[in-house]
């Protein structure tokens, strides 16, 4: 049986210890990164290395138990973006510092986790001048 401490390190390694959902890394941050259900236990999920992303406290906090959000521009309710299986890239670009949904699940999830808050824009900035924006893609 594998212990939650190496759990977490395997998530926060194969995450390279940024969040998985904003991309943030975890260096400049004064605050704990946390280990996420992408589905959550009350939705199902289980706590399997496969179930879990490495996610900043913003994220996490604005995520909750969700699973799926209204999409800003149809209305309808869209999955939220799952680091497990869906590509950072096939739903969100960079534009200067700023997350640009390229789908409906990037724009529920940009809207919801809200990727684009001033703070986060000042942390890109600032993670450019140590070399760690932008980040690669995952």
């Amino acid at each position: 049986m594998t212990s939650w401490d190496a759990i977490q390190r395997q998530v926060r390694e194969r995450a390279a210890e940024r969040c998985e959902y904003c991309r943030m890394h975890e260096s400049l941050q004064g605050a704990t990164f946390h280990i996420e259900h992408v589905v959550p236990r009350s939705h199902g999920g289980n706590s399997r290395p496969e179930n879990l992303a490495w996610a900043c406290p913003r994220c996490n906090l604005c995520k909750s138990d969700r699973v799926e959000v209204p999409d800003p521009e149809s209305g309808k309710l869209v999955p939220l973006f799952n680091p497990r299986v869906d590509g950072w890239g096939d739903h969100f670009r960079w534009e200067d510092y700023r997350v640009v949904p390229l789908t409906a699940i990037g724009r529920a999830t940009a809207a919801a986790l809200d990727l684009n808050h001033p703070r986060r824009i000042r942390i890109r900035q600032a993670e450019e001048t140590f070399d760690l924006f932008p980040p690669d893609d995952p």
